[in-house]
């Protein structure tokens, strides 16, 4: 017996309009338009812009908020945590070679992750119709 997994599709009431959530979050994680997945999403580095320059979706709608900061700082924090027990626990260094360890590793991994959560926040809002997002475009 093989479980197939269902796609998981947000459809809009009034259209019947489907938008796929996993390719809308894996294009916010590369940071680029969730509607067209060409365009980049982000002036800089967590700025989201106001339309795709693609293909002209409006993102200025986006609520990301603290969403983005607090997975970051949960997925941090487990991380960091998980990897200064081991290596205390496994080699007991210098508590300057832990701090320089782990402090480095939570810097490096939160700079990555931040703007590719905020990306995700913006797909899965986009792809669920969240905050104003809907079928219209500008260049159409």
């Amino acid at each position: 017996m093989t479980l197939a997994t269902p796609q998981i599709i947000a459809t809009d009431a009034q259209t019947g309009s489907e938008r796929p959530v996993r390719p809308a979050l894996l294009r916010g994680w590369q940071r680029r338009c969730p509607a067209c997945g060409e365009g980049h999403m982000m002036t800089g580095y967590l700025k989201v812009r106001p339309e795709c320059p693609s293909c002209g979706e409006e993102l200025h709608h986006q609520r990301a908020d603290d969403g983005p900061a607090f997975l970051t700082i949960l997925i941090v924090g487990k991380v960091v945590m998980a990897v200064y027990i081991s290596v205390f626990l496994a080699f007991q260094p210098d508590p300057w070679i832990m701090i320089t360890l782990c402090w480095s590793l939570a810097l490096g991994m939160a700079l990555f992750l931040l703007p590719r959560l905020k990306g995700v926040f913006v797909g899965l809002q986009w792809s669920k119709r969240m905050h104003g997002f809907s079928d219209t475009r500008r260049n159409e």
